[in-house]
């Protein structure tokens, strides 16, 4: 693994680990759905989208530097809530959300407003400000899928000033949600662009194209997968991944 320096030189490799899994439990991980309850000691929290709806959230930890996580579709901020807890016991304030329009309900929240992917990266934008007012002194993006591609278009805001970047399976473009060129050579904080060469979705092709449109520094993983999204946080390679995202967050952490 290796982050790009002055130039703009590939960091790119394929992870090669062959996995036995020991039983069906295993293979059958569902890694979308994330826990039922919220872990301990995290707290439900709202806060004003870019857009101006009310979306519902959760904040674990209480570190100075902040990580902001997207959810990917059709997911919601649960799927993150088990990388948010091992993310706050390493010293981070972190903030799980759901996207404007999504009301999975109960501990997962209900955040107002209409399902516009075109749109989600204002809700990006008011995650960065929420949680800067809680105390981030710095703040570090992690996306999944639409996720990734919306943290990459609020980077590129006026405004918003974030320390790195990571995305999983970010698609260059989803309905209406689009990180062209022109987007991404504003988005001057540190990238990272994790993605399974198996994934059915293309995520492979879209992370080199948008490794290749984005300037310095940056880096590019492609894993031995077909997960997408936080999936790869709970598939066969979980740990490799989980490793990956932990080390490049605390390259930049402060």
């Amino acid at each position: 693994m290796r982050a790009t320096g002055p130039r703009p030189t590939r960091g790119f490799r394929i992870v090669a680990i062959i996995v036995v899994l020991a039983s069906a439990g295993v293979a059958c991980s569902g890694g979308s759905e994330g826990p039922a309850t919220p872990p301990p000691g995290s707290r439900a929290v709202t806060f004003v989208s870019g857009g101006g709806a009310r979306l519902a959230g959760r904040l674990f930890g209480d570190g100075r530097t902040g990580v902001v996580l997207s959810h990917m579709l059709p997911a919601d901020q649960t799927s993150w809530w088990d990388f948010a807890q091992e993310l706050a016991d390493r010293g981070y304030l972190v903030l799980t959300y759901d996207f404007s329009g999504y009301c999975p309900g109960g501990d997962a929240g209900c955040s107002e407003g209409e399902k516009d992917v075109s749109r989600i990266w204002r809700d990006v934008v008011g995650a960065v400000r929420f949680i800067t007012s809680e105390g981030a002194r710095s703040v570090m993006l992690v996306g999944a899928s639409m996720g990734g591609t919306a943290s990459l278009v609020a980077a590129a805001q006026p405004g918003v000033t974030v320390a790195a970047i990571v995305t999983l399976s970010a698609p260059q473009s989803i309905e209406g949600l689009v990180a062209d060129a022109g987007t991404l050579t504003k988005v001057t904080s540190a990238k990272l662009f994790v993605a399974g060469n198996a994934d059915p979705t293309g995520s492979a092709e879209a992370a080199e194209a948008l490794y290749d449109q984005s300037p310095p520094p940056k880096r590019i993983e492609i894993v031995t997968s077909n997960d997408h999204g936080t999936d790869l946080l709970q598939g066969n390679l979980s740990g490799v991944v989980t490793t990956m995202i932990l080390n490049y967050l605390e390259q930049y952490r402060g």
